[in-house]
């Protein structure tokens, strides 16, 4: 079925898609392997204190792989809006590559103290930002170099490399601790892939759209001219309404993934190991589901899917502090979970619709910039906010979270739909 969306694509378009997907696989692997291993890792790197402060040193080690994405979007937003998508999509995971040497090297806090807990960071850091050009980047880049609807199955594949690269990092995770492997290693490893995947983006050629854009620049008889093209101004409802939408993932993998093992390990005292394996099953489920989108959208226009899956994510997390308050098994977390990592209101797989209405020479600064945004600012809410909220207000605390995003993310849709409908329309006259 697969290989019967992608018959329309060329052969350089095939490479492309692979080329790519296999770098996200490595890139998000790299990223989310102390994500996954934090448990373990944050005992290692940070000071031993009570609960509560450990808490919040958490959430800090959490946060600091989102808070400076922004500053990454902006410096690869920049080289990617004049230099080339294709240099940014290498220096990113080159980039990547080096925190997790650095990381697979690092003394523990026992050996050298609280430099161990400063250099971790720099270097989680270092892996957020670089992040930020990768997964839009490559989005960008097929969204520019593959025509509809292979385009929507293209950019949806990204996606599920994604997520396969999450789960590998949870089923690495699970193996050394369950093992006491050597977890440097591991982090050695990821280093050599990623290089791997800069070496194989080499071969790329700039997209046509970016090139175009370029080229008209070039030959603009006057200077004002082509200033006017490059200052072409983006629309600020259509950045404000994608970055609406984008919040609305981070708040549900952090339900699912973060939060919902914070209450494993104190509700039912699981260990590190079984939160990993645990998160391992609910990553399957979240492959499963972007599998699922890359067919569906090959045969159903995406914002359609993404009105199917808002109206069902709404009921679930919505009624999510019901659930807390009544789960009685470690089987039913693993429900809940999977039912809010399935039914996930996100951006995907409409990505590559959204991109279409910003200007080609500040798409990728744009782009870049909200989706990092979305995600420092959710991630650092309810990581920190729901420490206080479900302190004084218990389960139904979320709310104070989860409605703002919601209604958000409803405005975001109907703005893009009216986008959606205004240019047909414009075509039809």
């Amino acid at each position: 079925m697969m290989g019967g969306i992608f018959t329309s694509l060329d052969k350089e378009q095939k490479q492309a898609v692979g080329l790519l997907s296999i770098g996200t696989f490595l890139e998000y692997f790299d990223l989310m392997l102390y994500v996954h291993m934090a448990v373990l890792l944050n005992e290692l790197f940070f000071p031993k204190t009570d609960p509560h402060t450990a808490s919040l040193l958490a959430a800090f080690a959490f946060c600091t792989t989102y808070i400076f994405r922004p500053i990454g979007a902006l410096i690869f937003g920049f080289i990617g809006d004049y230099v080339g998508r294709k240099v940014t999509v290498i220096l990113t995971i080159m980039f990547m590559s080096l925190s997790c040497v650095l990381m697979a090297n690092l003394p523990t806090y026992a050996q050298i103290g609280i430099m161990a807990s400063w250099i971790v960071t720099i270097c989680r850091i270092v892996q957020g930002m670089s992040s930020m050009g990768e997964l839009t980047g490559a989005q960008l880049y097929l969204s520019e170099f593959i025509k509809p609807p292979a385009r929507y199955s293209a950019v949806a594949l990204l996606a599920f490399a994604s997520a396969i690269g999450g789960a590998a990092s949870l089923a690495v995770a699970s193996f050394v601790i369950y093992f006491g492997f050597n977890w440097r290693v591991i982090f050695g490893v990821g280093a050599v892939i990623a290089l791997v995947g800069a070496a194989g983006r080499i071969f790329l050629r700039e997209t046509p759209d970016f090139t175009d854009a370029k080229r008209q620049v070039t030959s603009m008889d006057t200077e004002e001219e082509s200033g006017s093209f490059v200052q072409e101004k983006v629309d600020y409802r259509t950045s404000l309404a994608l970055f609406l939408m984008d919040c609305m993932w981070p708040l549900c993998f952090y339900f699912s993934y973060m939060h919902c093992g914070i209450i494993l390990k104190n509700s039912f005292s699981y260990s590190p190991e079984q939160i990993i394996h645990q998160n391992f099953i609910v990553s399957m489920v979240q492959i499963s589901t972007y599998l699922l989108f890359v067919f569906l959208s090959y045969k159903i226009y995406p914002l359609k899917i993404l009105k199917v899956k808002l109206l069902i994510s709404s009921i679930i997390i919505m009624s999510y502090p019901y659930w807390l308050d009544n789960l009685q098994s470690e089987f039913q977390v693993l429900l809940l979970q999977c039912c809010i990592i399935f039914f996930a209101a996100d951006a995907s797989p409409a990505t590559s619709v959204f991109y279409k209405y910003f200007p080609v020479l500040k798409r990728f600064t744009y782009i870049s910039f909200t989706y990092a945004l979305s995600r420092a600012v959710v991630y650092i809410i309810t990581s920190f906010g729901l420490v206080y909220l479900t302190e004084y207000l218990g389960s139904w605390g979320t709310l104070i979270i989860t409605v703002p995003v919601f209604t958000g993310y409803i405005l975001g849709l109907w703005h893009f739909e009216k986008l959606e409908v205004e240019q047909k329309t414009d075509r039809s006259i």
